[in-house]
């Protein structure tokens, strides 16, 4: 269970990591691409972020995801300079897709194409 200044530092996190995508995310994956911090889970010892990423605008999102890794230097001194007040240490940064949104999708399309299915059975 996350602690109290686990959550206040993995939302700090999010948010500040959210605005470097902002500024910097064009240059690394496009400006075609829409990208989103989804969540930030952090160890206890506040040394390891798990930063969950939601892309849309291309099919192929795992691409993004190794972008962001080539740029991993780059990123990690802009959050450094970012939330340099506010820790001691920046943490290191793992990035996973996260994917919760597109499953939704394709349920809620399954889900639509079942209803119209009993509905076409209902009139035959």
């Amino acid at each position: 269970m996350e602690t109290k200044r686990q959550k206040q530092v993995a939302e700090q996190l999010r948010r500040h990591f959210s605005m470097i995508l902002t500024e910097e995310g064009g240059f690394i994956y496009g400006r075609d691409k829409l990208v989103t911090v989804t969540q930030v889970k952090i160890s206890p010892d506040l040394l390891i972020a798990k930063v969950y990423i939601s892309v849309y605008g291309t099919e192929n999102k795992q691409e993004v995801i190794l972008e962001l890794e080539e740029n991993y230097p780059r990123l990690r001194q802009a959050l450094g300079a970012k939330i340099g007040k506010h820790m001691r240490r920046v943490p290191h940064l793992e990035f996973f897709l996260d994917d919760t949104l597109d499953e939704m999708y394709r349920v809620d399309e399954l889900l639509n194409r079942v209803s119209e299915e009993d509905r076409n059975i209902k009139k035959g």
